[in-house]
């Protein structure tokens, strides 16, 4: 008997949990930011990017980062982490003694970085995952 793929509820409960284990100095503002799961990106998304493949996009932050706000310039919707289900599970079939968790984790917590503040070479200087 082969296991369900996990549903778009799963995907949100564990990254709602990886934010929920941010340490405290990061918790207020990860609150302030929309979590969002669906199972591809839409079409304006893609455009937005310059991509393709939906497969190829896991994560995604849209928003105004942390570093970039200010009292003059409100957004008009809240900052967004989206997660994508069919391109994380294509990618977890990839890698070898990786989780399901710990690959959402990981997605997770990219994305949040970015709100932070990060660039992708920022992120890239500490973590090792896609090396």
């Amino acid at each position: 008997m082969s296991n369900p793929s996990p549903s778009l509820d799963q995907i949100e409960q564990i990254a709602r949990d990886t934010v929920a284990d941010l340490p405290a100095a990061f918790a207020a503002a990860a609150a302030e930011v929309a979590l969002r799961v669906l199972d591809l990106p839409d079409a304006a998304m893609l455009a937005d990017l310059d991509l393709d493949d939906p497969m190829g996009l896991t994560g995604l932050y849209e928003g105004v980062p942390m570093t970039e706000k200010s009292v003059s310039y409100p957004a008009p919707w809240p900052d967004t982490v989206w997660l994508f289900r069919q391109p994380i599970l294509a990618e977890l079939a990839t890698r070898d003694g990786v989780t399901l968790e710990e690959l959402v984790a990981h997605i997770t917590i990219h994305e949040f970085a970015h709100h932070f503040g990060w660039s992708d070479d920022d992120i890239a200087t500490i973590d090792r995952w896609w090396e």
